[in-house]
């Protein structure tokens, strides 16, 4: 197994891309770490993964509980070996209707709770220790309503250069998955009615090569081999995982 006996300690961890990631990273021997701010969605996340996994209530907006949820993780199983951070939401915000405060709730999460969730855990990992961070597609192509989204991912892509070149002497390895349109709850999030959302649906679906939405089993895949020695030559990079959306 890819990950036996590892400890994988897994933002946004209880739907989608991270609650995928945590099945297959258990089902490759990992012990398993998820973050989430909701409690039942977290209890839920939980029974899906059969009972065993360090289920963990935190809000990555408060720095504190970061700081708690590292501790708890290094009390209760010593270290952590793969940092998966991949925690991110927001919603749709034209220019004119983008305020401070949208803009500092969009910057506490995607990027200084990333920021900060690696900061804390850092300590904890070993050499041969793997960071993976979820930006986005919305890294290299412009779509409106989404400004601030995109440049908080974009702080984060290149957050993984910076912090993969400081981490590489301690032989942690720091990179990116980058997600196309994914099959997910996060498009239900963004505050669009059921009409907006299926045109954008299908305005981006136009735009894939491959014509179809990825699924989260998919990028967790992409996740795994970077957790995993199978990528250990491998820092600073992002692979996008879009079916070909910004490549052609």
């Amino acid at each position: 197994m890819k990950l036996e006996n590892k400890v994988a300690f897994i933002t946004g961890g209880t739907s989608g891309i991270g609650l995928e990631a945590a099945k297959l990273f258990r089902a490759e021997g990992a012990k398993v770490v998820i973050l989430g701010s909701n409690a039942e969605r977290l209890e839920a996340a939980g029974k899906e993964l059969g009972g065993d996994a360090l289920l963990i209530q935190a809000d990555l907006r408060k720095i504190p509980d970061i700081q708690r949820a590292t501790e708890e993780t290094r009390t209760k199983l010593g270290r952590i070996d793969v940092l998966f951070a991949n925690a991110g939401a927001s919603t749709v915000a034209p220019l004119e209707a983008v305020t401070p405060e949208y803009v500092e709730d969009n910057l506490a999460l995607n990027f200084t709770g990333t920021f900060f969730t690696i900061q804390k855990a850092a300590p904890l990992m070993p050499s041969g220790g793997s960071i993976i961070v979820t930006t986005s597609f919305l890294n290299t192509i412009g779509m409106p309503g989404l400004s601030i989204l995109a440049a908080t991912k974009a702080a984060a892509r290149s957050l993984v250069r910076t912090l993969g070149a400081e981490l590489a002497p301690r032989g942690i390895r720091v990179n990116a998955v980058s997600p196309g349109a994914i099959s997910t709850p996060f498009y239900g999030k963004m505050g669009l009615s059921d009409e907006q959302l299926s045109g954008v649906a299908a305005s981006l679906q136009e735009k894939i090569s491959l014509k179809r939405f990825g699924e989260p089993a998919e990028l967790a895949k992409t996740a795994l081999f970077l957790a995993s020695d199978d990528s250990s030559y491998i820092t600073g990079t992002e692979i996008v995982v879009d079916g070909g959306l910004t490549q052609f």
